[in-house]
C-alpha cells in the first residue's frame, strides 16, 4: 500500500474497532435495563451503518454484508420500537446474536490488523439474523417490513399522504426534488453534495437544499438513507435542467418532482412576517449591532471544539518519547558538563534553568500525551462477567469504580490479560455456586465483583474484589506441601505468604479443572506479567468474606524518580517507589542470625541488612558499618535494608533497556531493572527491588 492507502487503513481499523467497542458497551446497558431506548437503537443504527460504509469503501465485503443485515434488523426497531413486547428469552437471543456478531466482527478486524485474509463464510450469521427477523414478522403486525421493503415503497408513501415533507423545515418554494440514493452505496452525505454540485453547475446558485451541512456533517448520512435528499425550486423553468442534472450524477435509485401544498400559504405568512418585520427593524438595529461580534464569533469556536482531538500513531508517540529522553539526557549533560566547574557563569546559570524548566514541561506534556483512561480495559470486563454468568447459572453484577483513571498506554496494554484473568477466577469458584449457598451464608443472592483503580503518587493501585467464599489457608497450605512448593516449616508461615503461595506455578485450589482456570492456575503469569511493568500482586482474603487481588502499577515505565547512590566507583538508582526510608545506624543496632547474617530492627520487625558490594563484588573503601548509609527498601512482600556507600541525590531519570545480548546472562534475576544515562555521560545500573532480594537469598 501507497502511504495514503495505509492512512486509509489506520482510520478504517481505528474507527471500526471504536464502533465496535462502543456497540458492546450499547447492548451490555440495554440487556442489564431489559430494554432499548430510542437514543440506543438509533447509536445501534448508526454504528451498523458506519461500519457498513466504511468497510464497503475498503472493499471488505464480509464485514459490510452482516454490517448491513444487523442494520436492516434494528431499521425495524426504530420504526416500530418493538423491543419493549419481547419476551425474556427473545430478547436473550437478541442480544446473544448481536453480541456473537459483533465478536465475530472484532475477529475480522484483528485479521485485517495482523495482514491476514478475513473470512467469506458468513452464511451462518446472515441466516441467524435472517431467522431473527422472520420471528419478528410472524409475531408483530404486517406493516412490520425490512430495511429493504421500506425503502421500495418509499415513493408511494410520499406521493398519498407528504410525510417526509413533514420531516423537512416549512418553505416557500412550489417545487421539490426529491432524491433516493441506492441502498448501501455509502457516505450519502457527500453523494448528495455532489449531486448539489451538479446541480449548481447547470442551473446557479437559484436553489436551496436540505439537509444543508451535508458537505461537513457525516450524520446526515441517516437522515438521507431515511427520508431522501431534497433541493427546492422556485422556479418552474428550473426544474427540467435540475432533473437532468440529477439524471446524470451516480448512485441514484429515484427521484421525484413534489408541488408543495404548503407553498401558498407559507408565501402568506412571509408577506406578514415581512410587513411586521419592516415595521420594527429601526427598533432592533442598534441590539443587532452589539450582538453582531458573538454571532459571527460562534462558528468559529465550533469549529475549533470540533478539532479538539485527534487520533496519533501509537509508535509517533514512542519515538516523541524517546527523543524527550535524549533531550533530558543532553540537558543533563549541558548544565553539569565538568569543564563549566568552577567558572562563574551567572546569564549561563540563568538560561540553563530557564531550559531545565522548559525541559520539565516538555517531558509532562510528552508523558500525558501517551496517557489513557483505564476505562477502555475495565470496561471489557462487563462482557465477561455476563457471559460467564450465563455459562455458570451465576447472577454476579460488576460493579467499577475509578475508571477515568489514567495509565501509561503500553501499561494499559500490558494488564488487560492478567485483568479477565483474575475476573474469570472471581466468577469461577470465587463466588458462591449457587444463589442458595449465599443466601445460608447470609449474603445477597446476587454476587458482586468490585474493580477499583486509584492514584497513589506516582503508582496506580488497581483492586478485584469479590464478594465470594474466600479463600481457605489451610486448604492452599496442604496443597502446596503436596505439590512440594513449600520452602520452610509450615508453622512459619504468615497468612500473607499462605495467601501468595496462589501466585506459584501451577498451584490451584480446585480439585476440578473447569473451562475457566481455577484460582490459581495461571496466576503466576499474571504476577509475572504484572512485574514486567514494574508492578507487584498481593492476595488478600477472609474465609466466608471474599477475595481481593491488588495491582501496583507505575504510571509510566519511560521516565522514573530515582535516588542515584554510590558504591564505591559505581553508580546505582534506587526507584523511589521502593524506598521507605533511610537512616545510619552503629554496630549496638545489628544483631545476626543463627547462620551469621546480619539484621536490623525497624518499627518492631527485623530486617536482612544487604551489602550491595558484597553482592556485586565491588571495590569499596566504605565497609563499616557506621560509615555508610542503609536505605529500607520494599517491593511486594519483600522488604530489607540495603548497604551503600552515600547517597548523590534525587534524580529524574530516563529509563533505558539492557542491550539483548545481556539476556543471556540472566541479568535481570540479579537485581538489575534497566541503565539510564547521567548527566557527566556515565551509565548508571537501575536496581530492581524485587529481584535484588532474591539474588540475594540466592547468594547465602
Amino acid at each position: 500500500m501507497n502511504n495514503g492507502m495505509d492512512s486509509m487503513m489506520d482510520m478504517y481499523l481505528f474507527e471500526t474497532n471504536s464502533l465496535l467497542e462502543q456497540l458492546e458497551n450499547i447492548m451490555l446497558e440495554a440487556e442489564k435495563a431489559k430494554a432499548f431506548t430510542a437514543a440506543n437503537i438509533d447509536e445501534i443504527f448508526r454504528i451498523m451503518h458506519t461500519i457498513k460504509g466504511s468497510s464497503a469503501m475498503m472493499e471488505f465485503d464480509s464485514i459490510a454484508k452482516i454490517a448491513h443485515r444487523v442494520e436492516d434488523l434494528f431499521f425495524i426497531f426504530r420504526q416500530n420500537n418493538t423491543t419493549d413486547s419481547f419476551s425474556d428469552a427473545m430478547r436473550t437471543e437478541l442480544f446473544n446474536l448481536i453480541l456473537k456478531t459483533n465478536d465475530f466482527m472484532r475477529t475480522e478486524i484483528a485479521k485485517i490488523e495482523q495482514n491476514e485474509p478475513i473470512s467469506d463464510n458468513i452464511d451462518n450469521f446472515i441466516n441467524d439474523i435472517n431467522t431473527f427477523i422472520e420471528k419478528l414478522n410472524s409475531g408483530e403486525s404486517s406493516s412490520l417490513e425490512t430495511a429493504e421493503n421500506k425503502k421500495k415503497d418509499t415513493s408511494n408513501t410520499v406521493t398519498q399522504n407528504g410525510a417526509f415533507l413533514q420531516s423537512i423545515p416549512a418553505s416557500t418554494a412550489p417545487y421539490i426534488i426529491r432524491i433516493v440514493f441506492d441502498d448501501g452505496c455509502g457516505m450519502e452525505h457527500l453523494r448528495a453534495f455532489m449531486v448539489k454540485n451538479t446541480i449548481m453547475d447547470n442551473i446557479g446558485s437559484n436553489f436551496k437544499f436540505y439537509p444543508e451541512d451535508v458537505e461537513t456533517n457525516s450524520e446526515t448520512c441517516n437522515y438521507i438513507i431515511d427520508n431522501g435528499f431534497f433541493i427546492f425550486l422556485e422556479d418552474e423553468a428550473l426544474v427540467d435542467s435540475a432533473v437532468n442534472a440529477v439524471k446524470s450524477s451516480l448512485n441514484i435509485a429515484s427521484f421525484e418532482v413534489i408541488s408543495n401544498p404548503t407553498a401558498k400559504a407559507e408565501k402568506h405568512k412571509a408577506a406578514e412576517i415581512t410587513a411586521v418585520a419592516s415595521e420594527i427593524s429601526a427598533d432592533i438595529a442598534p441590539i443587532q449591532n452589539k450582538a453582531s461580534k458573538k454571532v459571527n464569533s460562534a462558528p468559529a469556536a465550533n469549529q475549533q471544539s470540533k478539532q479538539s482531538i485527534i487520533s496519533v500513531s501509537l509508535s509517533k508517540l514512542d519515538s516523541l518519547m524517546a527523543i524527550v529522553g535524549e533531550i533530558v539526557i543532553t540537558e543533563s549533560m549541558v548544565t553539569s558538563s565538568p569543564d563549566l566547574k568552577g567558572l562563574k557563569l551567572d546569564n549561563f546559570t540563568k538560561s540553563t534553568r530557564q531550559l531545565r524548566k522548559l525541559t520539565d514541561e516538555l517531558q509532562d506534556i510528552a508523558m500525558s500525551m501517551r496517557m489513557v483512561p483505564i476505562s477502555g480495559v475495565f470496561n471489557k470486563m462487563n462482557r465477561i462477567v455476563r457471559d460467564m454468568g450465563q455459562s455458570l447459572n451465576k447472577d454476579v453484577r460488576l460493579t467499577i469504580i475509578g475508571e477515568n483513571t489514567e495509565l501509561d498506554k503500553t501499561i494499559v496494554d500490558s494488564i488487560n490479560d492478567p485483568l479477565i484473568h483474575i475476573v474469570r477466577n472471581s466468577m469461577d469458584h470465587g463466588i458462591e455456586e449457587t444463589a442458595a449457598a449465599r443466601a445460608a451464608a447470609g449474603k445477597e443472592p446476587q454476587g458482586e465483583i468490585v474493580l477499583e483503580a486509584k492514584h497513589t503518587g506516582s503508582d496506580i493501585i488497581i483492586t478485584i474484589a469479590d464478594d465470594g467464599v474466600g479463600v481457605n489457608p489451610e486448604k492452599v497450605l496442604d496443597k502446596a506441601k503436596r505439590n512440594g512448593i513449600l520452602t520452610k516449616p509450615e508453622s512459619e508461615y504468615t497468612k500473607r505468604e499462605i495467601l501468595a503461595l496462589l501466585l506459584a506455578p501451577g498451584f490451584s485450589t480446585n480439585e476440578t479443572v473447569t473451562e475457566y482456570s481455577g484460582r490459581g492456575v495461571g496466576m503466576d503469569v499474571v504476577k509475572q506479567n504484572i512485574e514486567k511493568v514494574g508492578g507487584v500482586v498481593t492476595i488478600d482474603s477472609e474465609l466466608g468474606q471474599g477475595t481481593c487481588i491488588t495491582l501496583k502499577i507505575p504510571l509510566t515505565l519511560a521516565i522514573v524518580d530515582g535516588m542515584e547512590i554510590s558504591v564505591g566507583k559505581s553508580t546505582f538508582t534506587i526507584p523511589i517507589t521502593n524506598i521507605k526510608q533511610s537512616f545510619k545506624c552503629n554496630h549496638e543496632e545489628v544483631i545476626f542470625d543463627s547462620v551469621g547474617n546480619e539484621l536490623i530492627e525497624r518499627m518492631g520487625n527485623y530486617y536482612p541488612i544487604v551489602r550491595l558490594h558484597n553482592l556485586y563484588s565491588l571495590e569499596t573503601n566504605v565497609t563499616d558499618i557506621e560509615e555508610g548509609i542503609l536505605v529500607w527498601v520494599e517491593s511486594s512482600d519483600k522488604s530489607y535494608c540495603l548497604f551503600v556507600d552515600s547517597f548523590i541525590g534525587e534524580q529524574q531519570v530516563v529509563v533505558k533497556p539492557l542491550p539483548p545480548y545481556l539476556n543471556g546472562f540472566n541479568i535481570k534475576n540479579a537485581g538489575v531493572a534497566g541503565c539510564t544515562i547521567l548527566g557527566d555521560g556515565n551509565i548508571s545500573i537501575i536496581l530492581d527491588a524485587l529481584s535484588l532480594h532474591t539474588a540475594f537469598m540466592n547468594s547465602l
